[in-house]
């Protein structure tokens, strides 16, 4: 059954079935609060506390490295010991941890104490991704993934407001008092995790290498392409602002207004755009289609520097709706490719993997997005439309190679 002809997965809104109800208030506790910290954090560590950006940056790339080498050993333990215990066990850490960056006066500690935290956040993020596969069978779950994608827009944008608050008072109490809500809500989504069904634990054959991901090559070149492909993010969340403000006429506050027709978007379409993904072929044609949308919004967006504000303004807007379209088909192209062409018993070990291309381009992805959107402004953008083109073109004759081997890379169990 494709996943057009399956039973409705919500009703209202609300997940039909128990566990991914369970599952979706889960994710939303824990992106609230992280939404709040995400509005207020770069501005408590710097105004408040002291620290220059360039420290900020660099405790936040400590994270980032972290959650790097985390991802696959901890999707790895979830599969080996049970997804859902493991899962409670980070989200207890991350509830324990997620206060702690407030203490922090001096950039070692900072980066140490986000370290920590990314630790956790980033184990139970990769855990959670087999716990979906789990949970969500009959191959929905691309069409979950989606739910849960426009839930978490949606309370990172709420969870935002409450930062919001505290940039108003603009007092340190207030800074703290949000770190504490992010505390709260992801002990909160740990407690919820304990109502999830426990899963069993994937037993090892004999002589089967402990991380087969890192041997399954078609499956590493999906990866890196999925990743590649993730550029498209960092494109509209950090060129975009940069390019409004060096290069167009355009107020600064379209890029607040601009996130938020994102968000917004994302909150009410992603599921609907998601539906023809459900297969790593589909998946394949989806993130062809998703390409044409968002290389067909970086042209229109490379025009924003040719007239005044009012012309930038248009032009900015029309060029991220028809962006977003392709975000949306896009990601539930690659959702299809990562979840079709891993092993049901090892999704936690192949989703973790799945993670690090997303991971490796946020590391690399701002300078290169800087470079192309500021730096060569029109002829930049178009570059990038390009090379969205080809990532995703790319991907339909290796998918079919990558679905043709999984016998071969004893991957048996694949929904394909």
């Amino acid at each position: 059954m494709t996943l057009h002809e399956a039973p409705p997965l919500t009703r209202r809104g609300i997940p039909l079935e128990r566990d991914l109800r369970v599952l979706a208030i889960g994710s939303f506790a824990n992106r609230f609060g992280a939404g709040a910290v995400m509005t207020t954090s770069a501005l408590y560590f710097t105004r408040q506390v002291g620290f220059s950006a360039a420290e900020v940056a660099l405790a936040l790339s400590v994270a980032a490295i972290v959650g790097i080498v985390v991802q696959v050993p901890a999707g790895h333990l979830g599969d080996t010991r049970g997804p859902r215990r493991v899962l409670t066990w980070c989200m207890v850490g991350a509830a324990l941890t997620s206060a702690l960056p407030v203490l922090a006066r001096t950039p070692w500690q900072l980066a140490l104490l986000l370290g920590l935290l990314a630790l956790f956040e980033r184990s139970a993020g990769s855990v959670q991704q087999g716990v979906i596969a789990q949970l969500a069978t009959g191959g929905r779950g691309v069409l979950f993934k989606a739910y849960l994608r426009a839930v978490t827009n949606t309370a990172i944008g709420l969870g935002s407001v409450f930062g919001g608050a505290a940039l108003v008072i603009d007092e340190t109490w207030a800074y703290v008092a949000v770190f504490v809500l992010n505390a709260v809500f992801t002990g909160f989504a740990a407690w919820n995790s304990t109502r999830l069904p426990e899963l069993p634990p994937y037993v090892r054959i004999e002589g089967e290498p402990r991380l087969a991901v890192l041997r399954d090559w078609p499956y590493v070149v999906v990866v890196a392409i999925t990743g590649l492909f993730s550029m498209h993010f960092f494109v509209m969340e950090l060129g975009l602002a940069l390019y409004i403000s060096e290069r167009t006429s355009a107020p600064p506050v379209m890029v607040a207004i601009l996130l938020v027709v994102n968000t917004a978007a994302v909150a009410l379409f992603q599921v609907r755009l998601s539906r023809r993904a459900d297969s790593v072929e589909a998946g394949a044609r989806a993130l062809v289609r998703g390409a044409v949308w968002i290389a067909a919004g970086f042209a229109i967006v490379a025009l924003a520097d040719r007239g005044d504000a009012t012309f930038a303004i248009v032009v900015l807007v029309i060029g991220s709706l028809v962006h977003v379209v392709g975000e949306m088909i896009g990601s539930g192209g690659q959702w299809g490719l990562q979840m079709g062409l891993a092993p049901h018993e090892r999704q936690g070990q192949y989703q973790g993997f799945a993670g690090l291309g997303f991971s490796v381009v946020a590391v690399i992805g701002p300078p290169v997005v800087t470079l192309l959107c500021v730096e060569m402004g029109e002829t930049g953008w178009l570059i990038l439309a390009g090379m969205m083109m080809a990532i995703a073109l790319v991907s339909v004759p290796v998918s079919r190679w990558a679905l043709a081997s999984r016998e071969r890379y004893g991957v048996l169990t694949h929904s394909g």
